[in-house]
Order: structure tokens, then C-alpha cells, then sequence
């Protein structure tokens, strides 16, 4: 039995569209309708065929949809929820694919009109492509999707919403959304901003030395410019909504820096080395835990 009838989707850029593919593949019955605020992301989205129906409106793309998924930035939630208030039917469940997970329920929660279950999620999964041409149906094959409800949540809302992540692939956890919140920010959003940093420090650098940071760009200079290539829209607005959790992990990355950094100045090659021999673990355990492949420079080819 499919887990829901017909899906609306608000946003159809990488995360979107993946979802209407692996909807379109995994559970061809469901009905797809979706919207975007941007005119050309819906012309395209009819051109490659991902929904049944591209409405010109949030509020229209909703209309008789038993599950409401929102692919757009966090910034942006509150003024979907007030656009769709109005067109939700009795009984829908609202979710979502945002990275920070405290700041949901607290936008939404009193937009939504009785009768309507949130049920926050994030599908821990992208590249660093936007759009609805980079999509792709696999995206989510094999990766944790969290689910954070807030408490008093229907027991039978949370469930269908695990029963149709795992349709699409993904391993399914519920999480306290103040926990996924320090989580994410330890795994995904201090890295992406480190990220930036640094990609941005040699871009000043760059301007002095002759072309050289480019020419020269190593291995691991090149996986901070993949990462730093992500959507500025969405990342801005995630280090926003989780300040609280980035700033406590950016202390202590800083504590840990300013230790590497003595150690340097010193000489002390026996704490660099443990520093060094602790992360080569952590990279083994990734690898065991199916989190990555066990491949040369990451499975490059050049």
C-alpha cells in the first residue's frame, strides 16, 4: 500500500527534483504536483516531465495533496506556509527537507491550520548542484533521512512520513530536533563554512600569486572548492537558523586550532601526530559505517 496518494512539492531544485523522480520511480501510482517560485524552473520542470501538474501558485500545487514536502530554503518557509494555509486539505501532512531542524516547527507550526501534522525531516543527502536538471531518482538510495516531530505529533503522521522516505531508499531516524541541530552542525554546516572560508582566503591570496592557487590547486584545496560551490541561498540561511548550534561548534574548532597551532610553533610533533592518528580513525569508521567508499583520492579519475 503507497504510503500517500499525491504529493505536493514547493521547490523543485536539486532536492525537489530528485524527489520527484524517485517518486516517479519507486512509486509510479503516486501523483506528483509541484511548484517553484521561479517561471523558468517550472517551464523546465514540465520539459522534463517530473510532475503532473506545475502550478503557477504554492497555494494550487497543494490542493487535494495528502503529503506537502518543502524544497526550499529555510528562509523562505514562512511566507510557503502562509501562501498554502489556506488550500491544505483536512488530514495532510506537512514535511520538509531543511538542514536545521529547531527553527521548523517554530515557523511553521502556527501558519498551518488544524487538522494538518508537521513532521519535519532532512534527507542527509545533495551534491553541490542546484536546479531541477540536477536531479537524479538515486539521491537518496542508502542515506539517512531524519525525521525531528515535535512532541504531541500524530504517532501514525510520523510513520507514513518513514514509510515514504523509505520508498525512496533511505534509511529512516527520528531524532529531538535540538539534537540533530548540534549534529548536523558538527557534520555538515561547520565543514560547509570552513569551507568558504578558506576557499575565500585564497581567492584573496590569489589575487597576489600570479594564478598559482589555481594552477597548483592539490586534491584537498579542490574538494573545499566542491563544497564551497553550494547554493549560497540555502547555506546562508542555514548557518541563520542554526546559529546556536554552529557557534558552539565553531568554539571549539577554534580551541582545537589554537592547540594544532601551538603544537606547530613548538615543535611538538607527538600531539600533531595523535591529532592526526585520531582522524585517520574517524575516516575508518566512516568507511565502515557505509558512509563512503574506500576508494584513491575519493574515486577520482584525473
Amino acid at each position: 500500500m503507497l504510503p500517500f496518494a499525491r504529493i505536493g512539492i514547493v521547490g523543485m531544485g536539486l532536492i525537489g527534483s530528485s524527489i520527484a523522480r524517485a517518486v516517479r520511480a519507486r512509486t509510479p501510482g503516486v501523483a506528483i504536483a509541484a511548484h517553484d517560485a521561479c517561471p523558468g524552473v517550472r517551464a523546465r520542470v514540465l520539459e522534463l516531465g517530473l510532475a503532473d501538474c506545475v502550478a503557477d501558485t504554492a497555494g494550487t500545487a497543494v490542493i487535494d495533496c495528502d503529503l506537502v514536502i518543502l524544497a526550499v530554503p529555510l528562509g523562505a518557509y514562512a511566507e510557503v506556509a502562509r501562501a498554502i494555509a489556506a488550500d491544505l486539505a483536512p488530514g495532510a501532512i506537512v514535511t520538509d527537507v531543511g538542514s536545521a531542524k529547531q527553527c521548523v516547527a517554530a515557523s511553521l507550526a502556527p501558519l498551518l491550520p488544524p487538522g494538518v501534522a508537521l513532521v519535519p525531516a532532512h534527507p542527509v543527502a545533495g551534491t553541490e548542484r542546484s536546479g531541477p536538471d540536477a536531479g537524479f531518482a538515486t539521491l537518496f538510495e542508502g542515506r539517512w533521512c531524519i525525521l525531528t516531530p515535535p512532541p504531541g505529533t500524530d504517532p501514525a503522521a510520523v510513520e507514513q512520513v518513514r514509510a515514504f522516505w523509505s520508498r525512496l531508499g533511505s534509511r529512516v531516524e527520528v531524532m529531538d530536533a535540538a539534537h540533530h541541530d548540534l549534529v548536523l552542525a558538527v557534520t555538515s554546516h561547520v565543514p560547509h563554512l570552513i569551507a568558504y572560508s578558506i576557499v575565500g582566503t585564497a581567492a584573496d591570496i590569489e589575487h597576489v600569486a600570479a594564478g598559482e592557487v589555481i594552477k597548483y590547486s592539490a586534491g584537498g584545496f579542490r574538494d573545499f572548492t566542491r563544497i564551497a560551490a553550494s547554493d549560497p541561498t540555502m547555506w546562508r540561511d542555514v548557518f541563520l537558523a542554526n546559529r546556536d548550534a554552529v557557534l558552539e561548534v565553531l568554539g571549539r574548532v577554534s580551541e582545537d586550532l589554537a592547540a594544532l597551532q601551538r603544537a606547530i610553533r613548538w615543535g611538538d610533533g607527538e600531539t600533531l601526530f595523535r591529532r592526526f592518528e585520531a582522524s585517520r580513525a574517524t575516516r575508518r569508521a566512516i568507511v565502515e559505517a557505509g558512509q563512503d567508499v574506500d576508494a584513491p583520492d575519493f574515486g577520482r579519475t584525473r
